[in-house]
Formats: C-alpha cells, sequence, structure tokens
C-alpha cells in the first residue's frame, strides 16, 4: 500500500460551524482512500455535534497522541486543549476561543516537525482567540511567525484567484501601507505561486488600482501615477506578465477578470468582496510559505453554528485544494532540480551535457 498524504486539519472555534463540516466531510468515509486525514481538536466537541447531526453516518475516528501514529484508511484525532470542554454554539467565548488556539498549536508543530503534509484550519473567532499565548489578528499573521517565508493571502477558485498586497489593515491605513516596493514583491510573489503551486507556466497577473477610476489622472488620487504603475512596469520589465492598474468595479463588472492567472488587490475587500460574490465555496491559501495552508472562505458562522445547516464544499475544496497544492510543488521541486534531464526523457532518450552542441557566446 503506498503512503498517503497526511493532511492535518483543526477544528476552529468550537462553537462555531468548524465541526459540522467536518462531520459531514468525513461521513463519507472513501476520502480516507485519497489521503490520510489527521484532525486536531476535542473529542467532546466531535461527540456534542456528532449527536446533533442525525441525517448523516458518525464518523469513526481513532484517537492517536501525534499525526506520527496516524493509521492509513482511517479519520484520525489528536486530543488537544481540555479534556472536559463546554460548548455552546452560537455563542462567542473564550473556550472556544483557547480550543482553536490548542488545536492550532499542535498542529503547526506538527506541520513543521513534517509529520503532516499540508495543514488546513476550520475558522477561528479573531476576538475570542486573544490571549497572551496568541496575539495576532489571524492565521496569515500566525503563520508568518511560525513558518519561513513572507506570506500572501491568496483566495483560490475554479473561476479566479485573488491575492492582497495588505491583508488585516485598517481601510484608513492602507494607502499609507502601500510602496511601490511592496507592490512589486506582491505581484513577484503570486507570479511565483502561480507557477510553482497552480502550474500556470506563464502566469498573466492583474494589478488592480487603489482609487476610484484608477485615480482620473491623479483627479481622485496620486498612488496609481506614483506608486502601482511604476511597480508594474518594474515587474514587467523583470519579466512577469503584469498588467493594469484596473479599476476594480468595471474589472469584476465587465468579466474582463477572466483574462488573467490571477489578480493582485490592494487591500482585503477589494478583492474578497467580489470574489466571495462571484464564486462561492471558495479557498483561502497562505502562499509563500515553506508549508501549504488553506482554509474555508468562510468564518465561524455563529448564527447558523449548531443547526446543521452548515455548508460543508469550502472546507472539502480547502482540503483538496492542500492536495493539489502540495502534489504540484513536489512536481516544481523535482522539474527544477534537473529541467534538462526532465525534458530528454519526454523525449524518449537521456543525454548528458558533454552531448550538447557547442554554441557561440558573445561577451
Amino acid at each position: 500500500m503506498s503512503k498517503r498524504l497526511k493532511i492535518g486539519i483543526t477544528q476552529g472555534d468550537t462553537n462555531g460551524v468548524g465541526w459540522e463540516v467536518i462531520l459531514k466531510i468525513f461521513a463519507d468515509n472513501r476520502l480516507t482512500e485519497l489521503f490520510t486525514p489527521v484532525i486536531y481538536g476535542s473529542s467532546t466537541a466531535a461527540a456534542y455535534y456528532q449527536k446533533r447531526l442525525n441525517d448523516i453516518e458518525p464518523m469513526k475516528f481513532v484517537v492517536v497522541d501525534s499525526a506520527e501514529r496516524a493509521q492509513q484508511g482511517r479519520v484520525n484525532l489528536v486530543e488537544c486543549g481540555a479534556k472536559e470542554l463546554s460548548v455552546t454554539p452560537g455563542k462567542p467565548s473564550k473556550v472556544g476561543g483557547e480550543a482553536a488556539a490548542a488545536a492550532l498549536n499542535k498542529a503547526i508543530v506538527e506541520l513543521k516537525a513534517g509529520a503532516i503534509d499540508a495543514m488546513v484550519t476550520a475558522p477561528i473567532d479573531k476576538e475570542m482567540i486573544q490571549s497572551e499565548a496568541f496575539s495576532f489578528t489571524g492565521h496569515t499573521e500566525f503563520l508568518a511567525q511560525e513558518l519561513e517565508g513572507e506570506p500572501l493571502m491568496i483566495m483560490t477558485s475554479e473561476l479566479m484567484r485573488v491575492g492582497l498586497a495588505t491583508i488585516h489593515v485598517p481601510v484608513a491605513e492602507v494607502a499609507q501601507s502601500l510602496s511601490k516596493e511592496l507592490i512589486v514583491e506582491r505581484i513577484n510573489q503570486i507570479n511565483d505561486s502561480m507557477r510553482q503551486d497552480f502550474g500556470v507556466v506563464r502566469p498573466k497577473v492583474a494589478v488592480l488600482a487603489l482609487n476610484p477610476h484608477a485615480g482620473d489622472g491623479g483627479l481622485l488620487g496620486a498612488e496609481e501615477q506614483e506608486i502601482i504603475k511604476p511597480a508594474i512596469v518594474e515587474a514587467y520589465e523583470a519579466g512577469v506578465l503584469a498588467f493594469g492598474p484596473f479599476a476594480a468595479d468595471g474589472f469584476f463588472a465587465s468579466g474582463q477578470f477572466k483574462n488573467y492567472d490571477a489578480i493582485l488587490a490592494m487591500y482585503h475587500d477589494q478583492g474578497l468582496a467580489p470574489f466571495k460574490t462571484l464564486t462561492p465555496n471558495g479557498v483561502n491559501f497562505t502562499a509563500c510559505l515553506a508549508e501549504v495552508r488553506t482554509s474555508p472562505d468562510h468564518g465561524v458562522a455563529y448564527d447558523i453554528a449548531g443547526k446543521g445547516v452548515a455548508d460543508e464544499q469550502s472546507m472539502r475544496n480547502a482540503i483538496y485544494e492542500a492536495i493539489d497544492i502540495v502534489q504540484r510543488r513536489r512536481e516544481w521541486a523535482e522539474w527544477n532540480a534537473n529541467p534538462l534531464q526532465h525534458f530528454e526523457r519526454e523525449k524518449g532518450r537521456d543525454i548528458s551535457i558533454k552531448d550538447l552542441p557547442e554554441t557561440e557566446h558573445n561577451d
């Protein structure tokens, strides 16, 4: 039996919809034929929500102390946090936040150690999870501290991929947070991710403007002329197919976004509002880090938590996307280890450097 990928899944806030969507997904035990699931969370919370979901098959899992001991062909649970847990669906509480943090902290340790191949995170309540042990504005900022690399938030679906120049920044601070250097970096990051993580050979990247009507030649703001356009030109001259800046409203309303492999938005809601409107059940991917992390595109959804009506498709898509990205990264690494050898093998023979024809060099 070949070794399957181990995908770690954190429970999120125990008063939100995390456990509900997890239980719905793994009611189909055929998924264990595709990968080995390792859920980080509370068996008490799992049992609580299992009793509320009468219309699905109960999830059968095996409790292990680490992903290292995860059993292939089974749904595995690594117990995290307090043994006795008070679950109150739909009600924010520090207990729910602490449970989310416990699962996340255990999962990140095992991800860094290589015990799991990727991590998929159920939603957290950013306010309830705050403590002396966890003082981050979201998963992305937490991962930035724990993993190598500079994170880029990308929302992805079959319809579009949207990256963010700034992430969890107040709108009043967005303009002052932008610089030509930052935007060049983000363009390069999204270009690299499209190639390495999504298999796009020559990505076309659309860059959105900050101001209405792309600044109207400076009448509505100078950021386009002074920061964004020079960044696009610099990236393009360096070999990235970057275009813009495009006024966001017309870009999405006209369907122009379909002509590009990726879109770089200047701030959170500029990118996520059209993404979530046009493409339900998308995935949040934290790109450009040493390890793979994805999550569903929704929050804790307290208003429907515990009612059995949460849609699990976005979480399912996040799991599938994590698997695909891990596999593409490995293929990319293999290809780049010896691209010439791969090229020639595709043609049916191997060659060495001495077999290559001599070429002239102009110094």
